[in-house]
């Protein structure tokens, strides 16, 4: 047995299951009792995939966990996009979540959440239209055997949810390659004289990153084949608390991590010390604070409490404390050894320093600057 074959045969113990996997017993119970309108190829109905995303229990009593902690009418625009025949475009700031509701969506809808072209600087247009395999194309030629199908090309064929991840990194020439597909629903395929069209129940769901403009922009041509939906900084310390406190747990189970009842004090301190330096005021209004020059996104709180954690269990007593998180922390803020250093320490001495609770916070901080 190769690798591959046994990861496919033991996905009970991959590091990081796919959507369709890890929720697979909620996606089942949601399909079993979805009574409401589907469209051609689809799982479920837009309801049921809203309710897969927002979380709710069913009439069977089957309590389905929120996989996006935001506004209702974000998810439900994203949702009936996709049963348009328009393109979806998922836009915002580092760690708003844009990726991870990308692939629950296309999860609910399509129950395949892998049809994933990933955009980087170096993103060549085979993968979003198709490539050749060599050996056949040499020994035969063009044929629909040498063919290599792009998840793209798939997702077409087939009627399911394709994703691309991080379309402003991609290179200009190879964005506009979506739009004849998104457009006219083809994918032309000259060699063989050939064009692949759209089943219904296809459709894209993209994701790019507002801080990166002036990257790749997209063409008009291209944003026009899109509805954009912007998702959001998590509104209030309570919301991006929760956000952070149920990925934590899921990724702690995930690793084998014990559980920390205790950490929720931790949980709320790095998001408070994110939020402050990230909206440049602290939390009674009463301090202006200079901003870092990192984004610190609740994914980078919930990496900083993921790693403060793994700490904690191994070279601690299992208990999240002060100490496990400051490193984190530093880390994440101090992305400019130079100009962020002086932010940090000003931070600290003008805001921590005297806060009621924070010595501890205070001292493990200044350890780690030092």
């Amino acid at each position: 047995m190769t690798v591959s074959e046994t990861v496919a045969t033991t996905g009970a113990e991959a590091l990081r299951p796919h959507a369709e996997e890890a929720f697979a017993d909620e996606l089942r119970a949601l399909a079993a009792l979805d009574d409401r309108p589907r469209p051609v190829n689809w799982r479920m109905s837009p309801w049921a995939v809203a309710t897969y995303l927002l979380g709710g229990t069913l009439a069977d009593g089957t309590v389905i966990t929120p996989k996006y902690v935001g506004p209702r009418r974000i998810v439900e625009v994203a949702v009936t996009t996709l049963a348009t025949d328009r393109a979806l475009l998922l836009l915002g700031v580092p760690g708003t979540a844009k990726t991870w509701v990308s692939e629950h969506l296309a999860a609910a809808v399509s129950g395949d959440s892998t049809l994933l072209v990933q955009g980087t600087a170096g993103t060549p247009e085979e993968a979003i239209r198709y490539g050749w395999n060599y050996a056949q194309l040499l020994a035969h030629g063009p044929s629909r055997d040498a063919l290599v199908p792009s998840p793209v090309m798939r997702a077409m064929s087939e009627g399911m949810t394709a994703r691309v991840e991080e379309l402003t990194r991609i290179p200009a020439d190879v964005q506009d390659t979506l739009i004849t597909i998104l457009s006219e629903k083809t994918l032309p395929v000259p060699e063989l004289g050939q064009e692949v069209q759209a089943v219904r129940g296809f459709n894209l769901i993209a994701t790019a990153n507002d801080r990166d403009r002036g990257v790749n922009d997209l063409s008009s041509a291209l944003r026009r084949r899109f509805n954009t939906v912007v998702l959001p900084l998590p509104e209030t310390p309570d919301a991006e608390v929760d956000i952070v406190s149920r990925r934590v747990d899921q990724i702690g189970r995930s690793l084998d991590l014990p559980a920390a009842p205790e950490g929720l004090e931790e949980i709320r301190r790095v998001v408070t010390v994110f939020r402050e330096l990230r909206d440049g005021v602290s939390t009674d209004g009463r301090t202006k604070i200079k901003s870092p020059s990192g984004t610190l996104s609740t994914a980078e709180a919930i990496s900083v409490v993921t790693n403060g954690l793994a700490l904690a269990a191994h070279f601690g007593d299992g208990v999240l404390r002060p100490g496990d998180v400051a490193a984190g922390i530093l880390g994440a803020v101090v992305r400019d050894p130079a100009a962020d250093r002086v932010v940090w320490q000003e931070y600290l001495e003008t805001v921590v320093r005297e806060r009621d609770g924070w010595k501890d916070f205070y001292r493990a901080c200044r350890k780690v600057s030092a």
